[in-house]
């Protein structure tokens, strides 16, 4: 999971909800829930380097769970340093990951 991976992902997963569930249920808010709390756990997880996420970034062939969010093997920006501002941006990032999910189910049930 990373910035660069993270929105389209949760993107086509809600729009798989929004096909598979194309009713707004007590059961697909759950499921939206769930989804984006994993994500988010993950994610976030990854982003303080929590030593769990260890496999996570090594297969993805990062320094570390930072780099791995920041850069995606993409970038360049020194995740060492990330100072206030490149949280600031990060906590942002993350605080988009619900409304991602829920423009992909939104998408999947005006069809």
């Amino acid at each position: 999971m990373s910035f660069l991976i993270d929105p389209p992902w949760l993107y086509a997963t809600g729009q798989m909800y929004g096909r598979l569930l194309p009713e707004r249920t007590p059961a697909a808010r759950v499921l939206e829930k769930a989804t984006a709390g994993v994500f988010l756990a993950t994610s976030i997880s990854l982003y303080l380097d929590r030593p769990w996420t260890r496999p996570i970034w090594k297969a993805c062939r990062a320094q570390d769970g930072r780099d791995w969010m920041l850069n995606s093997g993409v970038f360049r920006i020194d995740h060492r340093r990330a100072g206030a501002r490149t949280h600031a941006v990060a906590a942002l990032l993350f605080a988009t990951y619900p409304l991602w999910l829920r423009l992909g189910e939104r998408a999947a049930r005006k069809r």
